[in-house]
């Protein structure tokens, strides 16, 4: 194995080797005659190729592949690898933009990235230090009732505090059992995505919707469509789980006493409280903005990032180590998240330069094509499965706007489509929060739960694996379904 591992990683050196040869020295069409002095005008997502998101392409490709053929070597090297493919669009980038390459990538970093981290960190450290005890049996019946609890949850604390607040009773509750991939597969289903659709508070690109105008109870319009996709994965989720306990041992099964429902640390639902508060007031409070090397952020998202912080380390300084303890508590699947992410925002910035080009870019043929709710709920989700749900769900809202009230002022465009245009925004919005279970990347919280179940000694399908046994087949069924029903 660790012969094959060795003649992998000099097969994917010298392939990146090629590629990074290639990138710096094809020059991005159109920049051949561009001067340093106008960069600033220039609207680079109507100039960058489409092989300019070949580093985001390498990165996706890394991550399903290199645990399937080099794992050990993954387990080793995996932030070595995202700082690699981020050099790779980095420093060609950085050559032929110059300026406006520094500013797109401080940007992301500043208003996308940290901020991104910060709340994910906040949410990880708070739920983290919240102990459901008790002894669970993990029947088909026990299984349903924690995925309902975490998908209605998800759409009230978010999906990232919904997924690691309930991640750890449902592992435990399993433990016993050999057959248990499956339900933590629906559980990223559930209440990972599709539990988060009804509140701007439940995934980042409702609130985005948000920030633009939607107001905060629209997305219960959605309800219909979230309810059918819940019962319908659940039925199912019932159904498979039922066969596979039927497989399990006797003799495995736990025959102690059932011990009481008790929560530890729950003074942590404080702190989760102050997050939330925290994103609301970003939301509904306008302070002005500040210059951070050359990015304006405005002064309400800084101060709901303080507060973030702020509520972590109160989590950390008032929970109890052995509360901690009792949830198996562990960095890892954060730092995990932390370094492919980084590298994921770096290189995803010509995929969403192009987008933002909207026709005007290399994927115009697509802007373009988009006409119906149908083809906006399958746009927005197949590109929310690989890139970020959130700048995603922004490009076809603000593409909705251009083809519907072209010329209006955003925020009376908004007023307008909520009410006359509900299909479009609903085909967005759901297509944007549900698809993002179809990969491990689609949303954030997947590769949380992915981390923390694989460090409670579950073995999680590969990228590849997750996508051909469970996501495609199911999950892609059931969005040909609510399309024929709903869009």
């Amino acid at each position: 194995m660790r012969c094959i591992e060795n003649n992998f990683w000099k097969l994917f050196s010298c392939f990146l080797s090629v590629i990074l040869i290639l990138l710096l020295l094809v020059p991005a069409a159109g920049l051949a005659n561009t001067s340093a002095t106008n960069l600033p005008a220039i609207d680079i997502g109507a100039l960058l190729p489409l092989w300019s998101v070949l580093p985001f392409v390498g990165i996706l490709l890394s991550i399903a592949l290199i645990p399937l053929f080099a794992p050990h070597f993954w387990e080793h090297h995996f932030p070595k690898v995202s700082a690699f493919w981020a050099l790779v669009l980095a420093i060609p980038f950085l050559f032929f933009f110059k300026g406006i390459a520094f500013y797109e990538i401080v940007h992301i970093f500043i208003v996308d990235y940290i901020p991104f981290i910060i709340l994910l960190w906040a949410l990880f450290t708070v739920s983290g230090g919240i102990y459901i005890k008790g002894s669970f049996k993990g029947t088909p019946f026990i299984n349903v009732v924690l995925l309902l609890i975490g998908t209605i949850m998800s759409s009230i604390i978010g999906t990232t505090g919904a997924s690691m607040l309930m991640i750890r009773p449902i592992l435990r509750s399993n433990a016993w059992r050999q057959h248990k991939v499956h339900t933590v597969v629906f559980f990223i289903f559930l209440v990972s995505n599709i539990g988060g659709v009804l509140t701007p508070l439940g995934d980042p690109p409702l609130f985005l919707g948000f920030l633009h105008g939607v107001p905060f109870f629209w997305t219960l319009r959605i309800l219909p469509q979230m309810v059918f996709a819940s019962v319908f994965l659940l039925v199912l989720y019932f159904i498979l789980d039922s066969h596979y306990y039927k497989k399990e041992s006797k003799t495995a099964v736990p025959d102690s006493a059932p011990e009481p429902l008790k929560i530890e640390g729950a003074y942590n639902f404080i702190f989760l409280a102050g997050i939330i508060g925290g994103v609301l007031f970003s939301g509904m409070v306008k302070l002005g903005e500040i210059n951070i090397l050359g990015i304006h952020q405005s002064l309400e998202n800084l101060i709901k990032d303080a507060t973030l912080i702020v509520m972590g380390s109160l989590s950390l300084i008032f929970t109890k180590p052995e509360v901690r303890q009792g949830n198996e508590f562990s960095w890892a699947p954060i730092l995990e998240v932390a370094y492919l992410f980084a590298g994921i925002f770096m290189t995803i910035i010509p995929a969403l330069a192009i987008l933002r080009a909207g026709e005007n870019g290399a994927l115009s043929w697509l802007i373009k094509s988009i006409n119906t709710p149908a083809q906006y709920f399958w746009a927005s989700g197949s590109l929310s499965s690989f890139l970020d749900n959130a700048p995603t769900y922004l490009t076809f809202f603000n593409s909705a706007i251009g083809k519907f009230y072209p010329g209006i002022p955003e925020a009376s465009a908004v007023t307008r489509l909520i009410v006359e245009k509900i299909p479009y925004l609903a085909a967005i919005s759901a297509g944007s929060v549900f698809m993002g279970a179809n990969t491990y990347i689609g949303n954030a919280p997947n590769f949380m739960v992915k981390a923390i179940a694989e460090d409670a000694g579950v073995k999680m399908p590969s990228f590849l694996g997750y996508m051909f046994k469970y996501s495609i087949p199911i999950l892609v069924v059931l969005f040909i379904i609510i399309t024929l029903v709903f869009f």
